[in-house]
């Protein structure tokens, strides 16, 4: 009997007919990196500003991120939160030492560390309150996106994420970004909570002013809220500082992260500071894979790398020369470009029109990028990016706005 035939079949075709039709096609099949590189099943290297949104902060393959995965692959990989690891335990330690006196919760996902705060802030409503359910509303920023699971995608005042979707959670509000005035206007009596990105991704890189951080720290202050800030995508070292608040001088009251904290390995962590910490006990929120050794191993090789190479030195000195060349963009093709906005390593580049053909152009020109709401193109260099790889950029994107001018 002769064996069965050996079908050869593309990538492209077993995504076709396997996977969930809930993207796009993606346009490349890509099968190594390297640094800021990454090559794809031709042969085709490319220049990859993307960074998996925003996690590979290392870039890929960083040796030292490689070798400790590796090393704790080949020792111990998951034990579950019933039993206590080392990894996790300095990894915690890591992050209050960066974020100030607290406690970390760790999970797999920006996602799941979203979904925690918002449970949080139940908690301190029914502790403000002394009803549950009745002290549950959360105001939150216009134009945000806080994930696709039910408490995210509610606070998450976009269409495009609802659609097919309600009835959503209930006790969400909506004020417009850098107005403080309009969140202070939805305060009632049965508010615990205000939540914003520190600079919102999806919905365009739009940053939240120093002023009007300041002034969201002072209303929850004056009521009684949590500030709970979401720095998911704009966190871990992509502005220059470790959290983007930082460069308002503010504490929030609880932090929610991850993408760039596991630099590629999926990791999703909060902070909450000492005061409120306590508001989740014994059974209160739980996960099978959150914090894993492996994922710890992967964290810890991140802040590693951020100490051993002055990775956020780096970037605060490498994005002033890189964000004000694109910015002559708006000069320069005033037609196509109207605005070039974020800090450090997340950057948008606000178009005239959709910006589909444009990130199309650019892959074809060798860089990769992804797009955002308001016709923004979204650019995530991996914070080890060399000013050689950020002037080539800049090039492309000369190119490519030329030959459509």
């Amino acid at each position: 009997m002769n064996p069965p035939s050996i079908i050869r079949t593309s990538t492209a075709e077993l995504y076709d007919a396997n996977v969930l039709k809930n993207y796009a096609r993606p346009a490349l099949t890509l099968v190594r990196g390297a640094g800021a590189q990454v090559w794809d099943d031709a042969g085709n290297r490319y220049l990859d500003f993307t960074s998996g949104i925003a996690v590979s902060s290392l870039g890929h393959c960083h040796p030292h991120w490689v070798a400790a995965i590796s090393r704790q692959a080949g020792e111990l990989i998951h034990v579950s939160n019933l039993f206590r690891h080392p990894n996790q335990g300095e990894l915690a330690r890591r992050i209050v030492q960066r974020a100030g006196p607290g406690r970390v919760f760790f999970c797999n996902s920006g996602g799941e560390a979203d979904e925690a705060l918002i449970k949080l802030s139940r908690l301190h409503g029914l502790a403000k309150s002394g009803v549950e359910g009745k002290c549950i509303k959360v105001i939150c920023a216009k134009n945000a996106f806080h994930g696709r699971m039910f408490g995210g995608m509610s606070a998450t005042p976009q269409e495009k994420i609802q659609k097919g979707f309600r009835p959503l959670v209930a006790g969400f509000a909506f004020g417009e970004l850098n107005n403080l005035q309009s969140f202070a206007d939805l305060i009632d009596a049965d508010t615990a909570a205000i939540f914003v990105e520190t600079i919102q991704g999806e919905g365009g890189i739009n940053p939240c002013t120093p002023e009007f951080l300041r002034g969201l720290r002072q209303l929850c202050d004056q009521h009684n809220l949590l500030l709970l800030l979401d720095e998911v995508q704009c966190g871990v070292g992509r502005t220059g500082k470790f959290y983007a608040f930082e460069h308002a001088g503010i504490l929030p009251d609880a932090i929610a992260m991850a993408k760039g904290l596991g630099g590629g390995f999926p990791i999703g962590a909060i902070w909450i500071r000492d005061r409120f910490a306590d508001l989740f006990t014994p059974g209160s929120h739980g996960t099978t894979f959150g914090g894993t050794p492996l994922a710890c191993a992967a964290g810890l090789a991140v802040l590693d790398v951020f100490e051993r190479e002055n990775i956020l030195e780096t970037v605060r000195a490498r994005s002033g020369p890189w964000i004000e060349a694109l910015s002559k963009f708006i000069a320069e093709f005033s037609n196509q470009v109207v605005a070039v906005r974020g800090k450090g390593y997340l950057v948008g580049i606000q178009l005239t029109s959709d910006p589909a053909p444009y990130v199309a152009a650019l892959r074809e020109h060798g860089l990769l990028v992804v797009s955002a709401g308001g016709n923004v193109i979204r650019v995530f260099p991996p914070l080890v990016a060399t000013t050689e790889e950020l002037a080539q950029s800049v090039g492309i994107f000369r190119t490519v706005f030329s030959a459509k001018a």
